[in-house]
């Protein structure tokens, strides 16, 4: 499991340019919406949390239909699939490679992103800990999509409409998280542990879909 995970960083962040490819579009889409909504700095610092949490869902959707597209050309899902070794545990090794490779760059650049939102620190920190925490199931919901795609030769767009309703209710709670942090009014902590109950509820349910569709793609 050590080199399956090792291997599937690798090729994430070659396959596409992996990690620099997600935080350039998260740049593009965070970047251009100052030009749509104007340079009222009050207005941007309100809603940036949310522009924020908007981007890097999109930005998490690159590179999820290849999740398990090059293990079936090359023949190595056949071996996953064949082996003695769970496949729930190697989906789950392999969704933690994808948001090693994808989402914690999409972390580590938000605090400078912020920046063109006027974000102030504790909105920006908040921001962080609700993406470190909310991503990682947008990663295993993106695992279901990816599964029932792998035999599709353009997965990609099916991906991206299987994954994005199931991932409102993390965008949701992400960003209710991140205004209870910044608003005296809102609660901070019951959005922030429903999120981080959202993430455990995908954990499980992911990757056992993920290995279900991925049996049924090979039969």
């Amino acid at each position: 499991m050590g080199a399956l995970f090792i291997r599937d960083v690798r090729l994430a962040v070659r396959a596409g340019g992996g990690a620099l490819i997600g935080v350039l579009f998260f740049l593009t889409i965070v970047a251009v919406i100052p030009f749509g909504v104007g340079p009222d700095l009050n207005l941007l610092a309100r809603i940036g949390p949310a522009i924020l949490w908007i981007g890097a869902l999109l930005a998490s959707l690159l590179g999820l239909d290849r999740l398990f597209q090059a293990d079936r050309e090359d023949g190595s899902l056949d071996i996953m699939l064949m082996q003695e070794t769970p496949l729930f545990l190697t989906v789950l090794v392999k969704c933690a490679a994808q948001w090693v490779a994808t989402g914690v760059p999409l972390i580590i650049a938000s605090p400078l992103l912020g920046l063109f939102m006027n974000i102030d620190g504790q909105a920006m920190v908040a921001v962080m800990a609700t993406l470190l925490v909310g991503t990682p199931a947008i990663t295993f919901i993106g695992a279901v999509g990816a599964a029932v795609s792998v035999a599709l030769p353009r997965g990609g767009l099916l991906v991206s409409v299987l994954v994005l309703p199931l991932a409102i209710p993390v965008l949701i709670f992400g960003v209710s998280a991140v205004y209870g942090a910044i608003e005296d009014p809102a609660p901070f902590l019951p959005p922030f542990l429903i999120l981080c109950a959202l993430t455990l509820f995908f954990s499980v349910l992911g990757p056992l879909a993920a290995s279900a569709a991925l049996r049924a793609s090979t039969d």
